[in-house]
């Protein structure tokens, strides 16, 4: 398994108002892309800058808080599922399905102590 990226993904209810706070910090809009959970849209949006730096905001209506988790895109998903689950973390969907899209595939894995990756293989044409 090779990480491919690894930036911050920021879980927010203001989802607009972060990406523009991130436009102002130098951040392009790279691309977007929008799922269904719980019967809920969810839009996350990819920022680069200049640099080369990445950070993702996802729009979720429901966050009491914000969130900050990291996002880890993999070359292999399903390898890199297995090598986290065999050190004791947990898929945050409780029936362990994973999100899977025309451009990807990801879960929320949680560590034992609590800090969690969004697990993402990007899926190219």
């Amino acid at each position: 398994m090779k990480i491919t990226s690894f930036n911050p993904l920021i879980l927010t209810k203001e989802g607009e108002s972060t990406v523009k706070f991130f436009e102002e910090l130098g951040f392009e809009r790279r691309h977007s892309i929008t799922i269904t959970r719980g019967g809920m849209d969810i839009e996350t949006v990819r920022m680069k800058d200049s640099s080369g730096h990445y950070v993702d905001v996802s729009n979720v209506a429901t966050m009491e808080r914000d969130n900050t988790i990291i996002r880890m895109n993999v070359d292999d998903f399903d390898k890199a599922y297995d090598m986290l689950v065999s050190k004791g973390f947990k898929n945050a969907n409780n029936n362990n399905d994973t999100v899977e899209t025309k451009s990807n595939k990801s879960a929320m894995m949680v560590s034992p102590s609590g800090f969690a990756f969004d697990l993402c293989q990007h899926i190219k044409d």
